[in-house]
């Protein structure tokens, strides 16, 4: 098996580099690559991607930014691998994680895996920020009688060809609630596994905010509305 890991990136100068290095040196139980998307960058982000040398890099490039969704749409057209998984440049996730994600799937336990973040004061660096995450994770599995621990994570892994199948019209961040919505409305439950988060502050360059809260729930209360899509059972695609 070959993983893809996404990585969208927008004006990341200051980070990039670093991500890059750490997810490098994870210790992999089978082949990656690294697809990263510079979705119209004004800084240096460009030049740095530039300057890296690894043949399991490969870097795409949007001349205006079109926003997360847009930017892991064209990751994912472009990635080689049978799996994905998303990994954002800010450094708040730790990919030596992603073997973990990689487990459930490896012993044959799940196709689709969340990394569930546990917030804590060393963390979170807003009350409302955890808030907001909690009540958009509790309207999904409210709508879809589930019980998923973080719906917001960007540690999201699955199967390419399930991600291709979704559809993904959201272009910025209410990619995320879009991608538990289509997966839930088709019975598909991801399996959690907790992972470790350092969130950002707004002078780091944090981005999401209430509005995209409130996005979220639409898209949710949008796909609970719509019936299960029709010609591929929900068990086919789950065994993918």
């Amino acid at each position: 098996m070959q993983l893809s890991i996404l990585m969208p990136v927008y004006n990341e100068a200051e980070r990039v580099a670093e991500a890059l290095k750490q997810a490098f040196a994870v210790q992999y139980p089978c082949e990656i690559e690294i697809v990263v998307v510079d979705d119209g960058s004004t800084d240096e982000t460009a030049e740095i991607l530039g300057r890296m040398d690894d043949e399991r890099l490969r870097v795409v490039t949007h001349r205006r930014n079109a926003g997360k969704g847009a930017a892991i749409k064209t990751a994912v057209d472009s990635a080689r691998g049978e799996y994905m998984v998303i990994l954002d440049a800010d450094l708040e996730y730790d990919p030596q994680d992603i073997p973990k994600l990689l487990a459930p799937v490896l012993e044959g336990h799940a196709t689709v895996v969340y990394g569930n973040r546990t917030f804590g004061s060393h963390s979170a660096y807003s009350f409302w920020y955890v808030v907001g995450n909690r009540g958009v994770t509790t309207a999904a599995n409210v709508l879809f009688n589930s019980y998923i621990g973080d719906v917001e994570t960007c540690f999201k892994l699955m199967p390419v060809e399930l991600y291709r199948s979704l559809n993904i019209r959201s272009r910025g961040f209410g990619m995320e609630a879009e991608v538990t919505g289509k997966l839930l409305r088709r019975q598909i439950r991801p399996y959690d596994v907790p992972i470790t988060y350092r969130a950002r502050g707004r002078a780091e360059g944090k981005k999401i905010t209430w509005r995209d809260g409130i996005e979220a729930l639409w898209i949710l209360g949008r796909e609970r509305a719509r019936r299960r899509p029709g010609g591929i059972p929900a068990k086919t695609l789950a065994d993918r």
